[in-house]
């Protein structure tokens, strides 16, 4: 019995309650986010787009899904290994990630919202790199996330270039 309150109380079996933080810090960010789009969907059609820009209405669910696999990545983190440089990175990255939609869309400022995304995708493969000697899992969950940031760094020079 012993053996198995020792086991219970291990850093790499924390408790599921330790997912309750990571998902309030990426509702926070999802919730800056959007306040910063709040009101601008006619701005957003307003802009000159490239052709491959997506409507509007796609950016919700897809950041949904993002949002929920950012979470539990650093909750599968931070079960193996505690508070470490690569959570600590992690958590910049979303600041970074929050702070991108008031920019573009609050401010209109493409050109400060394309460096700051810039710095995010870069932060982003840190955390992957970071991630993978603990938990492939967390790694591989930030991946479609990366891409995704990819994809909207693009649209955003695009963007910017175009208005």
């Amino acid at each position: 019995m012993s053996s198995h309150v020792a086991y219970r109380h291990s850093p790499s079996h924390r408790s599921w309650w330790g997912l309750v933080p990571f998902g309030l810090a990426v509702a926070a960010a999802a919730l800056i986010g959007g306040l910063g789009v709040a009101g601008t969907a006619g701005e957003y059609q307003s802009l000159d787009r490239p052709s491959w820009a997506p409507p509007s209405w796609l950016f919700g669910p897809v950041w949904t899904i993002l949002y929920a696999m950012i979470a539990v990545a650093g909750w599968l983190v931070w079960r193996r290994a505690g508070w470490t440089t690569a959570l600590t990175v992690y958590a910049v990255q979303l600041v970074l990630n929050a702070v991108w939609t008031p920019i573009f869309f609050g401010f209109g400022r493409y050109g400060l919202a394309l460096l700051d995304i810039a710095v995010l995708w870069v932060l982003i493969g840190a955390t992957v790199l970071l991630f993978r000697p603990v938990s492939r899992a967390a790694a591989w969950l930030l991946v479609p996330y990366w891409a995704w940031v990819t994809y909207a760094m693009a649209l955003n020079a695009a963007i910017w270039h175009a208005n």
